[in-house]
């Protein structure tokens, strides 16, 4: 019942988009274009500069890309097999290699594994922060339809501009040189930053107002699907195998890889227009079946039951 009731204010917020959308037509594109370049920076920059930096990064920081780069592997051999266009294998990719490990994957791990849980599933959030401000953003901009973006120089151009990762640099050097910013400050960076949160989900809901159910391209969704609540979890499991870190800790790894796809990457696709009715319907599909895959995967690695 606990995994049900924490995870209900994510489903209201995708509602309240989802409604506002249908009666009041926001302009999506203008939206997600606000929330990567003004909002969701200063998260980026908030949480490198407030997590500290520790030698047990490495071991996560070849975690999180390894895991993200296997699935972009899986995810293109299968665009190739089934002969699927190059915009097609990005959206693919964006749809199962970007895990919800934030607003959805930190709450589950505070429940099923207490503070220690949900103190690596931030320093997660804050690698998968990076993950998706970089890898994401090129296939984002690799795969868009605008006219702009012809070469491979022009998706690397897109991914220099990003302001996101920069947030996350300064973060870093904020941090490690020991700058201190005042409560104010911080109190204005945190609410910008985390009104992104918010902002990133209602734009998942209005997304979602604007599909066609009888147009979705169900064989790829399925194939999304089954690698970002399948695949990515098997992979987890046996990357973590290998890890010399507690057995608490690999746990929690393989939880978060089973999260259903990240909201993050509706917004990238929206921005750069890479199929983004096949990004947000996997997004939210996977969100649906994580409430059916998800107490699976806890209770085959024998996460602690709340009390």
């Amino acid at each position: 019942m606990n995994f049900f009731i924490i995870l209900f204010p994510i489903f209201c917020i995708f509602i309240v988009g989802f409604i506002a959308q249908k009666t009041l037509k926001f302009d999506v594109a203008n939206l997600s274009k606000m929330s990567l370049y003004v909002l969701s920076p200063f998260l980026s920059f908030k949480t490198f500069y407030t997590h500290t930096l520790t030698t047990d990064y490495l071991f996560y920081i070849c975690y999180i890309f390894g895991l993200c780069f296997s699935l972009v592997i899986i995810a293109s051999i299968w665009s190739v097999l089934m002969k699927y266009s190059d915009k097609e294998r990005c959206a693919m990719i964006l749809s199962s290699c970007f895990m919800n490990n934030g607003n959805y994957g930190t709450p589950v791990l505070l429940v099923f594994f207490g503070t220690v849980g949900f103190d690596l599933g931030v320093i997660m959030m804050v690698l998968q922060q990076f993950v998706m401000s970089t890898v994401g953003i090129y296939y984002a901009a690799k795969g868009s339809s605008h006219s702009d973006i012809v070469t491979q120089k022009d998706v690397i151009n897109k991914v220099i501009r990003m302001p996101i990762a920069y947030g996350a640099v300064l973060g870093i050097i904020f941090q490690l040189c020991q700058i201190p910013l005042s409560k104010s400050i911080m109190t204005s960076i945190s609410m910008i930053g985390d009104a992104s949160i918010v902002v990133i989900m209602i734009i998942l809901g209005m997304q979602l107002a604007k599909i066609n159910i009888t147009q979705l391209d169900y064989p790829k969704i399925s194939f999304a699907l089954l690698a970002r609540m399948v695949i990515s979890p098997i992979v987890a499991l046996c990357m973590v195998s290998f890890m010399p870190i507690e057995p608490i800790y690999k746990q929690v790894l393989i939880v978060l890889a089973a999260m259903p796809s990240a909201a993050n990457t509706t917004l990238m696709s929206v921005q750069f227009d890479t199929h983004p009715e096949l990004v947000s319907s996997a997004t939210l599909l996977s969100t649906l079946l994580s409430l059916i895959t998800l107490p699976i995967v806890l209770e085959l690695v024998e996460a602690p039951i709340p009390y």
